[in-house]
């Protein structure tokens, strides 16, 4: 009985005779470990989303052109559960087990001086953007490359609008979890308040973590701070300023390392948003120019399109890692891993995150702006040429508002 032809031709695909047109581009896997679940997973969502968009984008370009073949990307990513060890593990498991390619970061300074020891010992590049310790970079390590500031310079700009603010502050409060990020921020701030001769009268570590910030919050009541500093986690951020209106402690001013840049942070605090300060290293520009989403407005566009939420600067952190890897691949010619890390360590590229170039320590360095939540909006109110908008300064009372 003559064969029929669906199964001449399931046969012969079997065997590999068919040429079936152009060839299917080949894969690189770029492996991650993120916080989905846990203290830290509102934060760490950003990571995961930005990795794919990026990914996506850069794959419905064509993919990496690299050494005149085209790879296409794919996402390995793993829920760390805001647990450290597990972290490590899930990346020991990434590059011994899994074999992904090159490696993406986690979210925070604390897991990111861990796990950046994984990429070190299997000598696979990891591009990291959610931890900006200090501490890192400090390892003389080969294998880990950031891009966000360092943290010890969180609060460079800040202190700098201080120095111009009416009336002068005179008094400042610096609180700081006792995490790896957090320590980096308080050790660089110290230097800089004195270095402008503002008097240090309190100088506070708390517990990463922490709910309760009541015998914090009376003691900056009773020594009178002007000005109030704290470097944290969102949650704690939220924590703190429910907690400050509870009270109502309302220094001047008081500003955080984090979560004012954030939608989900004002929107958790509606209206007691209102005066805070921040800073961040990105904003939406149309003048950030991209080589795959056009500019940096476009970026966000899209961004808000598909996840529903704004992207901060930790999103487009994310997404300038997976665009380093993919421009590193592409000038060194090569997916392997020891050739891309060099290809890295001098890469100079224009992002929707900014220009990215790596310092001899792997790190880059954008400038912070000052912003501040001002009513509904945030506003961006002091960068290296001074003042942008007006600040609300001082803050009023809890009860006149």
């Amino acid at each position: 009985m003559p064969s029929s032809p669906s199964r001449v031709f399931a046969a012969a695909l079997a065997a590999g005779l068919l040429a079936a047109g152009p060839a299917l581009a080949q894969e690189v896997v770029l492996g991650a470990s993120v916080q989905l679940t846990g203290p830290v997973a509102n934060t760490g969502r950003y990571y995961r989303d930005a990795y794919q968009i990026a990914i996506d984008k850069i794959n419905a370009a064509g993919g990496a052109k690299v050494g005149g073949q085209s790879y296409k990307l794919a996402l390995k990513l793993y829920d760390n559960q805001s647990d450290v060890n597990l972290s490590v593990r899930q990346y020991t498991q990434l590059v011994s087990q899994d074999k992904v390619s090159l490696l993406l970061g986690p979210f925070a300074s604390n897991f990111a001086l861990a796990d950046s020891a994984v990429s070190e010992k299997y000598q696979v590049p990891m591009a990291q953007g959610g931890g900006a310790s200090d501490q890192i970079f400090a390892r003389d390590f080969k294998y880990i490359f950031g891009t966000l500031a360092p943290a010890s310079n969180y609060f460079g700009s800040t202190i700098e609008m201080l120095k111009a603010l009416k009336p002068a502050p005179h008094t400042v409060a610096l609180l700081y979890a006792d995490d790896a990020f957090d320590v980096s921020v308080a050790d660089g701030t110290r230097p800089k308040l004195k270095a402008v001769g503002l008097d240090v009268v309190m100088d506070e570590r708390y517990s990463t973590n922490a709910t309760d910030f009541n015998s914090l919050l009376s003691q900056i009541k009773s020594k009178n701070a002007d000005v109030v500093l704290v470097a944290g986690h969102e949650t704690e951020i939220l924590n703190f300023v429910r907690q400050a209106k509870s009270l109502a402690v309302a220094p001047k001013l008081y500003s955080f390392t984090v979560g004012v840049p954030s939608e989900d942070f004002r929107k958790a605090l509606g209206k007691d948003a209102d005066y805070a300060f921040g800073m961040t290293a990105w904003l939406p520009s149309a003048s950030l120019k991209d080589r795959w989403f056009g500019d940096a407005q476009q970026f966000a566009k899209e961004y808000k399109a598909r996840f529903s939420y704004d992207p901060d600067y930790h999103a487009a952190s994310g997404v300038a890692d997976v665009e380093a890897l993919v421009q590193a691949m592409e000038n060194a010619g090569s997916i392997e891993p020891k050739k891309v890390r060099d290809a890295l360590a001098k890469i100079k590229f224009e992002s929707l995150y900014g220009p990215i170039a790596f310092d001899v320590h792997g790190q880059i360095d954008l400038p912070q702006v000052v912003i501040q939540v001002q009513g509904s909006d945030l506003v961006e109110v002091f960068g290296a040429k001074g003042f942008v908008k007006q600040p609300k300064y001082p803050m009023p009372a809890w009860s006149a508002r």
